[in-house]
């Protein structure tokens, strides 16, 4: 089986206690790291010589909010975001059977994934009412939205990642409705698998690509950086929010979601 779960994944310990990089082009490139695709916020993306159709995802110990206005380094958080990751990566495609770009983590902070041709649009499903859903409607905030809301934005930080309609995304040549199909599958699996931690999964935002056989995928990452995850019954947060609203610590609320996954994947 592809992308079986490292021993590490069994163990409490994310890694060294070496403080993070601020300037990330600076990490030495490895004999995994060859080529340096794409520098995201929290993220860089590497291909190997020898491997044109697999990338290398490294996360870093940084979180942003506001399109990257407020930037922190947390030691710790690339890692557990990994973690995070791989587990459920692992949990949609094997357990599952949805289709991810996700091949194995062959290290505490590094995916192995397939290349994808990213779609321009990232999708959010909402399954209770938070973030720019109440900042821009009358909607309040903790109201169950059922069925669940699958919204669809740019993908261009430029622009704001500006909210788009159905049709507005088929004039862009893009059809919507693969796209929900995928993220209402998504989210009914991930919902079952949080309700068993006892939490509740209130949004979460995913993007999609092609492989090279032009099979859809999920892709990028899984973890409480593009989630809102709430204690179920309540608004105890464990996701970035916690770092949006200054409320706590973002990596011990992530630590703990991976430890519970720990338990149910």
């Amino acid at each position: 089986m592809r992308g079986a779960i490292p021993s590490f994944f069994m163990s409490g310990d994310t890694g060294s206690t070496e403080q993070p990089k601020i300037f990330y082009t600076e990490v030495p490139q490895t004999e995994a790291h060859d080529t340096l695709l794409l520098e995201g916020k929290v993220k860089s993306v590497y291909q190997k010589a020898d491997e044109p159709d697999t990338v290398y995802l490294h996360f870093h110990d940084k979180v942003t909010a506001g399109n990257g206005r407020r930037i922190d380094f947390p030691e710790g958080k690339g890692k557990t975001c990994c973690l995070i990751s791989a587990l459920l990566f692992e949990h949609l495609e094997h357990k599952r059977g949805i289709r991810t770009h996700y091949i194995d983590c062959p290290s505490l902070d590094t995916l192995r994934c397939n290349k994808l041709t990213i779609i321009p649009v990232e999708v959010i499903v909402r399954n209770i009412a938070a973030g720019s859903i109440v900042k821009n409607t009358t909607i309040t905030e903790g109201i169950k939205l059922s069925p669940p809301i699958v919204e669809y934005f740019l993908k261009d930080d430029e622009k704001d990642d500006p909210l788009l309609t159905d049709d507005r995304v088929r004039l862009m040549g893009i059809d919507p409705e693969p796209l929900k199909e995928a993220a209402i599958k998504v989210n009914t699996h991930l919902q079952m698998l949080f309700s068993l931690m006892d939490i509740d999964l209130v949004d979460f935002k995913l993007e999609f690509g092609y492989d090279v056989n032009e099979n859809l995928c999920l892709g990028d990452e899984l973890s409480p950086d593009n989630m809102r995850l709430w204690k179920k019954g309540t608004k105890e947060r464990f996701d970035k929010d916690l770092f949006r609203k200054d409320e706590g610590d973002i990596v011990e609320a992530y630590k703990y979601i991976l430890t519970q996954l720990r338990q149910f994947v």
